[in-house]
C-alpha cells in the first residue's frame, strides 16, 4: 500500500512512532530498574503528558557511558619483546612488564611502548653502502702518524626504556658520536699495520668496551652488542704506494722464510756430519788404543818366550814375518848357483792355475781331455820344483 493511499491514515490509527514517547518509556523502565516506584504519576506538578526525569536520566546514562569508555581506554597490552613506560602528567611513573595492563586514561596518564629486543644499527664512515663514504667520519690518524680510512657499524639494543626515552634526544646520533670518539682513541694508540691487519678484532673489541663506557656515563639506557669492521684501508690517494710497500714487505718476509728454510735444511745436515766425524774419530782413537794395547801385550808375551829360547823364537818370528810378506806378493824362484835349466819359476801363478783347475774339474770324468792333461803336467812340474827346492835347502844346510 502506498503512502498516497487515502485509506492509509484510517487503517493505521497509531501513526508514525513518537520519539519523545519512546524516550519517556525508556526512562520509566530505567527508573523502575533503579528503584524508583513512582511510575508515571510522579510528575511533580508537571503538565500532563510531560515529566522532568527523561532528559535528566538520559544525560546521566550518556555520562555513564562516556565515563565507561574513558576508563576502558586505559587498557593496553605489552608484548614479550616490549616494555611500557607510564607517564603521569608527563612525569615518569613506572615501567610495566609484558601482558595486559591498565593506566589512568588520558590526560592523567599516558604510555610509551618501547621495543627492547629490536637490534638497531648505526653506520660510521658510510651510509647504506661502504662505497658511499663520509670522509670526515672515516679518516683517522694512527700512532705512527699515518692516516687510514675505516668504515664500521655498531649494533645495539635497549636495556633501560626509561633512560632511553628521557636521557636521549637523538639516540642514533649519540651512539654514532660515542662510537667515533671511541675508535679514534683506539686507533690513535696503535700503529697502522696493527689496525689494518692482525689487530682488527682487538680494535673492534676495545671499541665496543669504550663505547659502552661512554654511553653508561650518559645514562642512555643503550647496550652495545657488536662493533663490525666493514672496511679498513689507507686513503685512496696513497693506495698505490701503500700496495707497493705491502708487496715489498711480503717479499722481505718470503725471502726471510726461504733463508730460514735453507738454514733449517743445511744446519741439521752439517751438525749430523760433524757428529758422524766425531764418532768416527772416537772410534778410530779407541781402535788404535786397543790395537796398541794388544800389540804391547803380545810383545810382552813374545818376550817371555824369547827369553826362554832365543834362537827358536827368533827363527819363528822370521818365518812368520816372511809368511806375511810373501802372502800378498808375487813369488819368483831363480836358480843362480847351479847352471840348470830352471831359471824362472812363477810359483804363485802355477798354484793359482792348479787350484782353479781342481775346482772346475767334474766330479765324474769319463775321458781325459787335453786341458786336463795340461793341468796334470803343470801340477807335476810344481811338485818337481818343490822337490828341487827342498834338495837345495838340505845342501845349503850341510
Amino acid at each position: 500500500m502506498g503512502l498516497n493511499d487515502p485509506q492509509w491514515g484510517k487503517k493505521n490509527n497509531s501513526g508514525p512512532p513518537d520519539l519523545e514517547e519512546m524516550l519517556r518509556n525508556f526512562n520509566d523502565k530505567l527508573s523502575e530498574l533503579m528503584g524508583n516506584k513512582g511510575g508515571k504519576g510522579d510528575g511533580g506538578g508537571a503538565p500532563p503528558g510531560r515529566t522532568g526525569t527523561p532528559f535528566g536520566m538520559g544525560a546521566g546514562l550518556i555520562a555513564a557511558i562516556v565515563a565507561g569508555l574513558w576508563l576502558v581506554s586505559g587498557f593496553y597490552i605489552v608484548d614479550a619483546s616490549q616494555r611500557g613506560v607510564v607517564l603521569r602528567f608527563g612525569h615518569f611513573v613506572e615501567t610495566t612488564q609484558p601482558g595486559p595492563r591498565w593506566h589512568f586514561p588520558y590526560p592523567i596518564e599516558s604510555v610509551e611502548v618501547v621495543n627492547i629486543s629490536q637490534v638497531r644499527t648505526v653506520e660510521i664512515g658510510y651510509r647504506d653502502n661502504v662505497k658511499s663514504k663520509i670522509l670526515k667520519e672515516s679518516l683517522m690518524l694512527t700512532a705512527d702518524e699515518n692516516i687510514i680510512d675505516i668504515q664500521f657499524a655498531v649494533q645495539y639494543f635497549l636495556k633501560d626504556p626509561g633512560e632511553y626515552l628521557f636521557n636521549n634526544r637523538a639516540p642514533d646520533e649519540n651512539v654514532r658520536q660515542a662510537s667515533e670518539t671511541a675508535i679514534r682513541e683506539i686507533v690513535g694508540k696503535n700503529k697502522m699495520d696493527f689496525v689494518l691487519y692482525e689487530g682488527r678484532e682487538q680494535v673492534a673489541a676495545a671499541t665496543t668496551k669504550l663505547v659502552q663506557d661512554i654511553l653508561d656515563r650518559y645514562k642512555s639506557g643503550i647496550l652495545v652488542s657488536k662493533v663490525t669492521m666493514q672496511n679498513a684501508q689507507p686513503p685512496e690517494q696513497v693506495q698505490a704506494a701503500f700496495d707497493d710497500a705491502v708487496k715489498a714487505g711480503q717479499d722481505r718476509e718470503r725471502q726471510k722464510n726461504e733463508g730460514q728454510a735453507y738454514a733449517n735444511d743445511v744446519i741439521p745436515r752439517a751438525k749430523g756430519a760433524a757428529a758422524r766425524l766425531m764418532e768416527e774419530a772416537e772410534g778410530y782413537r779407541q781402535r788404535v788404543i786397543v790395537s796398541a794395547e794388544g800389540d804391547a801385550s803380545r810383545f810382552k808375551q813374545v818376550l817371555v818366550e824369547y827369553e826362554k829360547a832365543p834362537v827358536v823364537t827368533r827363527e819363528r818370528l822370521y818365518i812368520d814375518m816372511m809368511q806375511q810378506v810373501l802372502t800378498s806378493t808375487s813369488k819368483v824362484m831363480v836358480d843362480q848357483k847351479a847352471g840348470s835349466n830352471l831359471l824362472y819359476l812363477p810359483l804363485d801363478k802355477l798354484i793359482q792355475s792348479t787350484n782353479a783347475q781342481t775346482e772346475t774339474q767334474p766330479a765324474i770324468q769319463t775321458t781325459e781331455s787335453p786341458a786336463t792333461s795340461a793341468a796334470n803336467d803343470a801340477a807335476a812340474g810344481v811338485q818337481r820344483a818343490r822337490d828341487i827346492l827342498r834338495n837345495r835347502e838340505r845342501e845349503a844346510r850341510q
